[in-house]
């Protein structure tokens, strides 16, 4: 009994756990970290795997960097920056104004002006849309009512004026009304209207030059400027301190004509009265200073306004004295005694006889209204316009000797001239002239050949300055405004054609034209003219001739004393009676060479109360 309840006493007794126990569990606990701080060799290859795999990785990426940073720098480099620089810079050329025109004296004939498109926003409007139609309508010279109407029908957007005056758009603006809105450009005006149209012609709305020296000088009339790059900030405004000194600066250049608005303004008054009085289809002057070539005044009637030119015939946009042909008449029978006496085959006292007609091979030739003048010399067929006293003199000249002298005038070429739109004058071949013995008979009168006008005054003046062919010209060159000279045009030298001898005889034999033939109605007291009248006959293109339609007109050179000037006129198909070159545009040049005299102050050639006499 007694040991079992010791064993009760002990039962719930907690001894102390043996001491070396415990030390052999710390020993365990030493061994078994010894054992996990020590890598196994399986543990080391692993680590070295992944120190491997992470240098390998970060050389790979050095490697790889560095490659793409000599792409960028080096192989794409100049690429790049080139890329860059076009993200930061801009090309700007600004717009620049055509330069001005002005002629000889400087009188403003075309220049840009800036004019204002005009829009209207109602939805803008801080007053009704009556009261602001009641305040446009007075400036704008428009209907109030329909202003207003205007204005209730759309919200936005409204266009109330697409070239408004600069002068309209600052009294608009100074009305201070909100919901307009104005865009400036820029509109070519001709202060003269209509008075140089067929000159100076007239720009498109894309600025282009279309007709006049407009079209044939647009490289003189618009200013040079290079396109250049300037920096631009982030946010895409443009830095001015990169702009090269005098980038927005023009030059004040003006391309000066030799057209005199004074004596075109008289050219084109006396034209269109006398085209009035004789139900005339059109009309053309030309003044021209034979010993340069320069046109003092270039008419055409009909014409247009270039300020509107929308509302023009299209047809008018093209000038007839430069791209119009016609038969030349009489007016080219001095040319031809021009190139007789300077071929030698007949002398200034020579006399021919005319009975009136005149047999060519299978034709009979006549004179206007069959008259016969007998036995004349070579001034009196000029100056009675004998067709039968011309084919006698070309008829002594070999035809293929007289087609060479017409090829060395001109005929079968283009006059070179600054006009644009120059046609070539038309003469049969040289074949067809040298078999046919009509064609120099009919072409010793005018006839059989066509031409235009401008190119007929080009080989008066060779008569009337000593022989040359100079090349007619309506620009000057570009002056500054003090006048001064900065560009004149190269132009052909001027070939010599006849002798100054044959040039001033033949003149001389024009001026009894004047004081005694066809030409007298433009006789001025005081001073010697020479001319030469003709009343040609109206090609038909058909062949042939067209009934009862003619071209009058009348050339004239002075002073004959010291020929300088060439004046024609030339009326195209007059109706009524009477209508002759004599009657018609005789008259005509001679308002135009009163006119030239006094702007050129010509001096009187004889005392004003001599009475005119025949140079025979």
């Amino acid at each position: 009994m007694q040991k079992s309840s010791n064993r009760t006493k002990f039962k719930n007794f907690n001894f102390p756990k043996p001491a070396f126990k415990k030390r052999r569990q710390k020993g365990s606990r030493r061994e078994l970290s010894r054992k996990l701080a020590e890598p196994t060799k399986e543990h080391a290859f692993n680590i070295k795997s992944r120190l491997f795999i992470v240098w390998s990785f970060l050389l790979a990426a050095g490697v790889g960097l560095g490659v793409n940073l000599y792409n960028l720098q080096i192989v794409r480099g100049p690429k790049l920056t080139e890329k860059a620089r076009n993200q930061q810079m801009v090309n700007l050329r600004p717009f620049i104004p055509r330069r001005p025109v002005v002629d000889r004296n400087k009188d403003l004939l075309a220049i840009d002006r800036p004019v204002y498109t005009l829009y209207a926003h109602p939805k803008l409007f801080e007053k009704s849309n009556h009261q602001m139609a009641e305040q446009l309508s007075p400036v704008l010279g428009q209907d109030t009512a329909e202003l207003e109407k205007k204005f209730d029908a759309k919200k936005s957007g409204i266009t109330l004026a697409t070239a408004l005056p600069e002068e309209i758009a600052d009294r608009i603006s100074s009305l201070h009304l909100n919901g307009l809105e104005s865009i400036q450009k820029y509109s070519r005006l001709y202060p003269q209207q209509d008075l140089v149209a067929e000159v100076v012609g007239y720009v498109n709305l894309d600025r282009r030059g279309q007709a006049g020296v407009e079209y044939s000088q647009e490289k003189l009339l618009e200013r040079s400027m290079q396109t250049v790059r300037l920096s631009k900030a982030g946010n895409g405004a443009l830095m001015p301190d990169y702009a090269p000194d005098g980038f927005f600066n023009s030059d004040d250049l003006r391309l000066q004509l030799t057209i005199d608005s004074r004596l075109q303004r008289v050219a084109r008054f006396a034209l269109k009265q006398q085209m009035e009085k004789y139900r005339a289809k059109r009309g053309a002057v030309i003044v021209m200073d034979a010993w340069d070539g320069s046109l003092l005044a270039l008419v055409s009637q009909p014409t247009y306004n270039p300020n509107e030119y929308s509302k023009a015939d299209i047809s008018l946009f093209k000038n007839w004295t430069v791209a119009d042909l016609y038969e030349p008449g009489s007016t080219f029978k001095p040319l031809n005694v021009a190139i007789a006496l300077e071929a030698g085959i007949i002398k200034p006292e020579d006399v021919f006889n005319d009975p009136g007609y005149i047999q060519v091979a299978d034709r009979t030739i006549k004179n206007a209204e069959n008259k016969r003048y007998g036995r004349i010399n070579i001034a009196q067929i000029l100056q009675h316009s004998s067709n039968i006293g011309m084919v006698q003199i070309i008829q002594k000249l070999q035809p293929s000797v007289y087609y060479g002298w017409l090829e060395r005038l001109g005929l079968g070429q283009s006059v070179d001239t600054d006009l644009p739109f120059t046609v070539n004058s038309q003469l049969k071949s040289q074949e067809e002239f040298l078999v046919t013995p009509v064609e120099p008979a009919t072409t010793s009168f005018g006839q059989g050949f066509s031409l235009t006008p401008l190119q007929l005054v080009q080989m008066h003046g060779a008569l009337a300055n000593g022989g040359r062919l100079v090349t007619p010209h309506v620009v000057q060159g570009l002056i500054d405004t003090k006048g001064q000279i900065h560009y004149s045009p190269n132009r052909a030298v001027p070939r010599q054609i006849f002798s100054s001898t044959t040039a001033r005889k033949v003149v001389e034999m024009m001026e009894s034209v004047v004081d005694d033939g066809s030409g007298k109605a433009s006789q001025i007291p005081g001073y010697r003219i020479a001319g030469k009248t003709g009343t040609a006959q109206k090609a038909s293109r058909a062949g042939g001739y067209i009934i009862g339609a003619k071209i009058t007109s009348f050339v004239s050179i002075l002073p004959v004393e010291a020929p300088r000037y060439v004046v024609l006129a030339l009326i195209d198909d007059p109706r009524g009676e009477n209508a002759y070159g004599g009657t018609v545009a005789a008259p005509v040049a001679k308002l135009v060479m009163e006119a030239l005299i006094n702007i050129e102050q010509i001096p009187p050639s004889k005392p004003m109360t001599q009475t005119p006499t025949s140079p025979r």
